[in-house]
């Protein structure tokens, strides 16, 4: 017995519609957070910065950049994965389950003249350029 496309079509909404929506969008978005995870590079910031500080300098540059490749190969593998398989319900395999930043560094809600009424002069007090790890500069502190 042949499976066609249409029988493997049912298949997937079926699952979908049995896992139930948020479960899905929980698991495909947590799956999209850690597919970018290269681009973002929390956690080879995080884990240069913890070696750093329990480890020493010296450590920093060897454990601490192997643990974070190491564990930014994870979380890109799990994402990927958590992206394949969304419509199958599932605890995280990764945790934690949200993004990690550096200890030194925790990103603020991203503010705008849409969500502000104060920005009549143009100015806010986000981050300059929060799409580029590591960026702490803001115009206001």
């Amino acid at each position: 017995m042949r499976i066609g496309l249409k029988q493997i079509t049912l298949l997937v909404g079926v699952a979908a519609l049995a896992a139930g929506c948020a479960s899905a969008e929980r698991k495909l978005g947590r799956g999209m957070n850690n597919l970018i995870e290269p681009i973002r590079m929390g956690e080879l910031n995080r884990s240069y910065e913890q070696a750093y500080l329990w480890d020493g300098p010296d450590a920093s540059l060897g454990s601490g950049f192997v643990r974070g490749v190491n564990r930014t190969i994870a979380r890109t593998a799990v994402g990927a994965f958590e992206v394949l398989t969304f419509p199958i319900p599932s605890e995280p395999y990764f945790k934690p389950e949200h993004p990690v930043y550096p200890d030194s560094y925790k990103p603020g809600i991203l503010d705008s003249s849409s969500v502000r009424t104060d920005t009549s002069l143009g100015f806010d007090s986000t981050d300059v350029a929060p799409f580029i790890s590591g960026s702490r500069f803001k115009i206001f502190e």
